[in-house]
């Protein structure tokens, strides 16, 4: 069954589902709602690769790993199966501290530091569903960054579980 069908006849899918969508498409799921992920621009990848090069030479000797997308971030509860995980998502760029989360499959759990590049396409997606997303999950650090604009916003995840001035 294609992708296309099932999209217009599901309404939430889980990474189960997605782990049989075709590798040639780029999908997110946020509360179980597919998002389809169109290709990057030259700005958004340069962006991207100056950032993984930058942090990825300050983490050299530290526990810590940095990994550009393509790569799947599942955020459900520690002992969820794949078709009880309706959140997968691929951050631009995910930091990485605990290696327990990383498996083949990319990471299962809150990344410590998640970074995402803005496009036109995507802005309203990293602005609110990903905000909240990552605030629910608990991902310690979100950054947006706009390459137009050349501003960053940052949020730190308080003791409070909510992103804020801690």
């Amino acid at each position: 069954m294609s992708l296309a069908y099932q999209l217009g006849t599901q309404e939430h899918f889980t990474y189960a589902d997605y782990c049989k969508w075709s590798e040639d498409e780029r999908w997110e799921l946020i509360d179980g709602v597919a998002y389809a992920m169109a290709a990057p621009s030259t700005t958004h990848q340069r962006v991207i690769s100056e950032l993984v090069r930058q942090i990825g030479n300050f983490l050299v000797g530290k526990p810590c790993e940095v990994f550009p997308a393509p790569f799947d971030v599942r955020l459900a509860a520690t002992d969820a199966t794949d078709d009880q995980t309706n959140n997968v998502v691929q951050p631009d760029i995910s930091i990485i501290c605990d290696k327990n989360k990383l498996d083949d499959k990319g990471c299962k759990g809150a990344p410590d530091w998640i970074i995402e590049v803005l496009s036109p396409s995507t802005a309203s997606k990293d602005l609110i569903h990903k905000l909240r997303l990552y605030e629910r999950h608990g991902v310690r650090e979100y950054w947006v960054v706009h390459p137009v604009d050349r501003v960053v916003m940052m949020w730190t995840l308080c003791t409070d579980g909510r992103y804020g001035a801690c």
